[in-house]
């Protein structure tokens, strides 16, 4: 695994120093995953041509779980110029946030897989050297990440997040906490440079 980065160092991370690296942002909710990737995202705006960029937001919309926010769009956090290439899914679920119970959970889980791997392979298609993924843990859930992992070993340079805590456990006994968790971890393992936060 990469180089592990506590909260006190993040100062230290500019997207100068992960050019030509894969590079992972893992926390729990509210831990400023967004927020962090997103200041990475506008320095390489600064420095960067837009259209050799894609970022593809997974996240549902921000909402209120027990207190804290949960999701949120990258564009909410950073002002994207019109030569960057925006991906989003055309559905997404917060699956353990909204299900009514562990079929609905399992459903949406899968309709999240079905729409985001539509989403990946739009990238694939047509590769820019600079990726970011905002969220891939609703990804994760599936138990799936081949197409993430070609997309991340494709563009040149990669920054991506993940849910990785636990808060968000109570998946209703589906075990869909457990096979994101090691998914997650799986992923992860492939970056030069992970952040946890």
């Amino acid at each position: 695994m990469g180089s592990l980065a506590r909260d006190e160092d993040l100062s230290g991370y500019h997207f100068s120093s992960l050019i030509h690296r894969r590079t992972m942002i893992l926390g729990d909710i509210s831990t400023g995953k967004t927020k962090l990737t997103a200041r990475l995202l506008a320095e390489a705006l600064r420095s960067m041509n837009p259209e050799s960029i894609t970022v593809i937001d997974i996240a549902p919309e921000k909402r209120v779980y027990k207190g804290q926010h949960i999701g949120g769009r990258i564009a909410e956090a950073v002002a994207l110029p019109s030569g960057v290439r925006l991906l989003q899914p055309r559905k997404i679920n917060a699956p353990r946030y909204s299900a009514r119970d562990s079929e609905d959970l399992v459903r949406q889980v899968q309709e999240n897989r079905a729409s985001i791997d539509e989403t990946l392979d739009l990238y694939l298609d047509k590769v820019t050297p600079v990726l970011f993924i905002n969220d891939l843990s609703l990804y994760f859930q599936s138990g799936r990440f081949e197409k993430a992992l070609e997309a991340m070993e494709r563009a040149e340079t990669f920054v991506g997040n993940a849910y990785h805590g636990e808060t968000l456990e109570d998946d209703l006994g589906t075990g869909i906490s457990m096979t994101e968790r090691k998914v997650v971890e799986t992923f992860a393992a492939r970056a030069d440079i992970l952040i946890h936060l």
